[in-house]
């Protein structure tokens, strides 16, 4: 009986889900389709606006013999580029005339004869950046590691490949990547605290042992400087490579810790921590994943060489991204002295570049070598504003 009632009731449902499978469904209806337009982006502003003289602050009063032999040194390179040519030509007769110098009149009217000023503005329109500085440092060292001088400063290694992405792609100009062979892929080269932990691999690629590991960080970040060996001899070194990784500020990364405030997170206020807190330094430094590697320089070098090639001049030489602004030229900084509202204007001449120094208006002002140029460096984060002087005929095409 139980099977029967069962199999009634098994037939009954049969019934109604094929009866239900039968009956029409309701139409689906979609779902609105929401268009969401693009977001408008404005397009870039051209880096460069032509400019006139009496734009430039104190550009009729200011003493432009100082920057003259920073002038002349640039021409070096530049004077068998296009549109240097004759310039240049000028620039060294006139130097003949007046060795060195040249009264400020003459050298005010050959800038107006043969240049145009543009002011550089930044993508979004702006014309302030940041202007910082940078100097020569002086580390304690050898050539050879002892329980004084532990910290290596590494020549550049054999494995360190640079791939300039620009010979392939056109429109990938300037760029350039830097890695190692693993197998038969290229990666990417080891980071700082790789290149501080694998150190067998770098294993006779040390220059010089210094005496302390932050001086040795901040002579990565100025690119220069110079080593007393134990016998009181001067060394010079110099840039030779990096190995890819973009610059990261410790200064920066302390302020967002709650470590030091925005106005201590100076290089005198980052060394001072350090000394406070040795057994965080470590992790401090491993922030930075950029790694410089050094040569030695000959000694009758009058400063360093900067990326054009040339020495270095006190207070008149400046460092750029030289994705806009060209290495060589003439640029007017209008900021102001470190930590302070006094106005320094000044013809500067575009001859270093920087891991750090990103952006049209963006610069580092080299401060010379000793404590002056390294109290003044350390401190300076100032506000400024830049024109470029190109030669008449070879104007940047400024949309």
């Amino acid at each position: 009986m139980m099977f029967e009632a069962n199999k009634k009731w098994l037939a009954l449902g049969l019934s109604l889900l094929l009866a239900a499978c039968a009956a029409p469904k309701p139409p689906v209806i979609p779902a609105p389709q929401v268009i969401v337009p693009p977001p408008v982006v404005a397009p870039p502003v051209a880096p460069f606006s032509v400019s006139k003289w009496e734009m430039l602050p104190d550009w009729q009063t200011l003493d432009l013999a100082p920057s003259w032999p920073a002038f002349l040194q640039s021409c070096r390179v530049l004077k068998n580029k296009p549109n240097w040519n004759e310039v240049c030509a000028r620039a060294e007769q006139l130097g003949t005339e007046q060795p060195g110098t040249g009264d400020s009149t003459a050298l005010r009217a050959f800038y107006e004869t043969w240049f145009t000023p543009y002011q550089v503005f930044n993508p979004d329109g702006s014309e302030q950046g940041m202007i910082t500085g940078y100097y020569e440092p002086l580390l304690k060292g050898s050539r050879s590691k002892t329980a004084r001088f532990r910290y290596p400063l590494y020549a550049a290694p054999d494995d360190l490949l640079t791939i300039d992405l620009g010979e392939a792609y056109p429109q990938l100009k300037d760029l350039r990547l830097r890695g190692r062979v693993q197998g038969k892929r290229v990666v990417p080269y080891y980071s700082r605290t790789e290149i501080d932990s694998v150190t067998a691999s770098f294993k006779g690629r040390e220059l010089f042992w210094v005496e302390n590991a932050v001086e040795l960080f901040f002579l990565q970040i100025q690119g220069s400087g110079r080593i007393e060996l134990p016998d009181g001899k001067l060394v010079k070194i110099g840039y030779a490579e990096q190995n890819g990784y973009p610059y990261v500020s410790i200064g920066k990364k302390l302020v967002e810790m709650g470590e030091l405030k925005l106005e201590e997170a100076s290089m005198q206020g980052i060394k001072a921590w350090a000394e406070q807190h040795p057994e965080k330094l470590g992790a401090l430094l491993a922030q930075n994943p950029s790694y410089v590697f050094f040569r030695e320089l000959p000694n009758g070098l009058s400063a360093p060489l900067g990326a054009l090639g040339v020495p270095l001049t006190n207070e008149y030489s400046l460092a750029v991204d030289a994705r806009t602004i060209p290495l060589g030229a003439p640029v007017f900084l209008a900021t102001t002295y470190p930590n302070d509202n006094a106005p320094l204007n000044r013809l500067m001449l575009a001859q270093d570049t920087g891991g750090a120094i990103r952006g049209a208006v963006r610069a580092d002002f080299f401060w010379g070598f000793g404590a002056n140029a390294a109290t003044q460096a350390g401190k300076m984060k100032q506000q400024g504003r830049m024109w470029v002087l190109f030669p008449k005929g070879g104007e940047p095409i400024v949309n």
